[in-house]
């Protein structure tokens, strides 16, 4: 299959200040003639910041042609691709449009039949990002070969370090999309025609160790402070190296201890926010942005839309989870939990009602899903309309806090809770044993800010019993924050409690290739195999109701 180039000529980064926040906000813009751009110490700068691109909240990007999703716009992003079909969503109405209620029953058979312009909505196809990778490649062999009379050392090796993390986490989202795919990642191949056309999947190992390396040197060489809030640091790279690592340590031997080495260079900068009567609802408003818990978030300002579709990141996430009727006061004037937001664009994401179960009463993080909501008609829809007038219930994470369609509440993408939820995994999963007392505190403290009390003797009493406290606990922390899908497999049970949850089993573990995609790769006389799964799916799927 060939691959689109990207010349340096047709791509420029630039940091823009906007908002009242002061926010970073990559842009890029403009054409410039090959060879005279980048050719100073800001240029340089300024084109490696075009690698933040795909990772905004804005409705869609382009690097060059082609319109793709933003990884962290959740309409057609992670949380599209990573929780919505998991047993944390309920299966949609029929009235859903046919990819949301797709994705919502797991149902990836569809996908295949994507087009290489699909990104849209309906049809949210990712493979076309899979050729982005390759500017993600020129970008860093472009500033490997800077000058020195162009750039500083420490300046360059910085760049470096922060296009090859964008570089990681792009590919680590590639792979939990689809599985291994073919990318290029050696510069010299970048121009290579031949090198575009072979279109195979590598082995899962070689994949996981293209992202291992450019994570490593990313921990080595990103600054530790950023004058940008939302611009990568160092720790965010050892949180992503923790997490992947806790991913694939299963087949990668040694990198359980790196992840472990990761919390330890982590430990004693963040704590779990505690504030307010109920701190996780807190947590995530508009007055606690980057706060003690936040490793890393996308900044959002509402300050910055133009129109409501351009220039700067957005938060729309209240309007996805809200039907179009939702009335935002009651029959008698008084204001509900939506207030001021009366009415949603659809109710496209939901928590299931069998997920919803699974909480304590006492659980603070149940506190913040609600369960019924007034129509502007004056009609109280409840849990005995489910599967009627409702999917599932309302997850309120994200508030509607400003009378306005899109919200300023940052997205965090790594936060101290899954850090230490990560750290209690990969010490049994390192220990091959039963959890210590360093494990099992890590989980307490992530539940006592729940208001719970500790994990009981029978969820400590095995590495087993213990595995599946950690996933639990994971799924009632980090809903709808694009990791459930990504947890059930590493755990093998995306088939056994998916199915359990919404009555039907997933299609496939990963999304299929398009046929476009392994139809190109056949005319060019290579296999591109069009699904993928990892060992252990097929007992997985045995097991499936």
């Amino acid at each position: 299959m060939k691959k689109e180039i990207f010349f340096p000529f047709l791509v420029a980064g630039c940091l823009m200040l906007g908002g009242c926040e002061n926010s970073f906000e990559p842009k890029i813009f403009g054409s410039l003639l090959q060879g005279s751009y980048p050719s100073s110490e800001s240029d340089y700068v300024s084109y490696a910041m075009g690698c933040y691109v795909p990772f905004q909240s804005v409705n869609a990007y382009k690097f060059s042609d082609g319109t793709q999703h933003c990884i962290y716009q959740p309409s057609g992003g992670y949380v599209r691709m990573f929780d919505t079909p998991t047993d944390m969503q309920a299966p949609g109405l029929s009235t859903l449009a046919s990819g949301w209620l797709d994705f919502s029953k797991a149902n990836f058979e569809p996908c295949r039949y994507y087009n290489d312009a699909s990104a849209n909505d309906k049809t949210p196809g990712q493979y076309r990002k899979t050729v982005h990778v390759t500017r993600f490649t020129e970008i860093i062999g472009t500033l490997e070969r800077a000058p020195e009379n162009h750039i500083s050392v420490e300046t360059k090796n910085n760049l470096i370090a922060e296009a090859r993390l964008c570089r990681a986490n792009f590919m680590y989202y590639l792979l939990h999309v689809f599985g291994p795919v073919p990318v290029i990642v050696d510069y010299d191949k970048v121009f290579d025609e031949s090198a575009q056309q072979k279109a195979e999947r590598p082995t899962l190992d070689q994949y996981c160790q293209w992202i291992y390396d450019d994570l490593e040197f990313a921990v080595n060489n990103v600054p530790e402070k950023q004058s940008e809030k939302g611009r990568y640091t160092r720790d965010y790279a050892r949180f992503c190296m923790m997490r992947h690592c806790l991913n694939e340590g299963g087949h990668m031997e040694g990198w359980y201890k790196k992840g472990l080495e990761m919390y330890e260079e982590l430990k004693g900068k963040y704590s779990l926010f505690t504030k307010g009567t109920n701190p996780y609802q807190d947590l995530f408003r508009n007055a606690n942005k980057f706060n003690s818990e936040i490793i890393m978030a996308v900044s959002c300002d509402p300050s910055g839309i133009n129109g409501g579709r351009k220039e700067g990141n957005i938060n729309n996430f209240a309007w996805l989870v809200c039907p179009s009727n939702q009335s935002a006061t009651d029959p008698s004037g008084n204001q509900t939990v939506f207030y001021p937001q009366n009415g949603g664009w659809s109710p496209f994401y939901n928590i299931s009602k069998k997920f919803y179960d699974r909480f304590d009463d006492s659980d603070l993080r149940k506190a913040v899903i609600y369960t019924d909501y007034w129509t502007k008609q004056g009609v109280h829809i409840t849990s005995a309309d489910l599967g009627k007038r409702w999917d599932g219930y309302i997850p309120w994470k994200y508030p509607a806090e400003d009378n306005v369609t899109y919200q300023g509440t940052d997205l965090p993408i790594a936060r101290w809770a899954d850090v230490l939820l990560m750290y209690a995994e990969l010490k049994v999963r390192d220990s091959q044993s039963v959890p210590d007392n360093d494990a099992i505190n890590a989980v307490n403290q992530v539940r006592d800010r729940a208001g719970l009390g500790g994990l009981t003797s029978a969820q400590t009493v095995s590495m087993e019993s213990f595995l599946d406290a950690i996933l639990e606990e994971r799924g009632k922390e980090l809903w709808m924050e694009g990791m459930r899908k990504i947890d059930l497999i590493r755990h093998n049970k995306y088939a056994t409690l998916t199915s359990e949850s919404k009555g039907m089993a997933p299609t496939h573990q990963y999304m299929p290739i398009p046929d476009y995609a392994v139809r190109a790769a056949e005319s060019y006389g290579y296999t591109l195999e069009q699904c993928y799964s990892r060992p252990g799916w097929e007992y997985d799927k045995s097991n499936a109701r």
